[in-house]
């Protein structure tokens, strides 16, 4: 297996620094997402209620149909772009389930190999590293020695 490019490897107090600003955008994806899912809670309604004859044009509750499809698809398009500039574009990785758990992972080299430093929203700092295959359930401490080997500056004890 190949590892992915990556263009930078982020220190812990690059990605620490970053943190407040990927709190806001974590916060205005998951606001999105809300706002999401109210429109798909409708959707679903609609459905229960009128079944396939919603897609009527003469169907009363047509034009809610038509309404909640382009919120879905406007909020949709917004979700990623969000995700694209405010995330991916700085080189730092929206990994599955980052959407729901608000996880984001920042590249870094352990012993001259990819790992990521893992963020999760509640954490105050970055503070966990995993493999590139291991995911979130793979996560370790940063440790003194990890920090020395990934050629990064200490952690701060405090």
């Amino acid at each position: 297996m190949t590892e992915p490019f990556h263009s930078h490897a982020f220190t812990i107090a690059e990605a620490n620094r970053l943190l407040p600003e990927m709190e806001d955008v974590m916060a205005e994806v998951e606001r999105l997402r809300r706002e999401l899912e109210e429109h798909e809670q409708q959707l679903q309604i609609l459905d229960a209620l009128w079944g396939p004859k919603v897609l009527e044009e003469g169907n009363p509750d047509h034009a809610e149909l038509l309404r909640h499809r382009a919120a879905i698809d406007a909020i949709t398009k917004r979700i990623e772009e969000v995700v694209n500039d405010e995330i991916l574009a700085r080189g730092i990785r929206f990994p599955s389930g980052g959407l729901e758990h608000g996880l984001l992972d920042f590249p870094t080299t352990l012993d001259g190999r990819w790992v990521y430093l893992c963020w999760m929203r509640a954490e105050p700092t970055v503070a966990h590293w995993h493999e590139i295959t291991a995911g979130f359930a793979g996560r370790r401490p940063v440790t003194p020695e990890d920090s020395r080997r990934m050629g990064l500056e200490p952690l701060d004890p405090h």
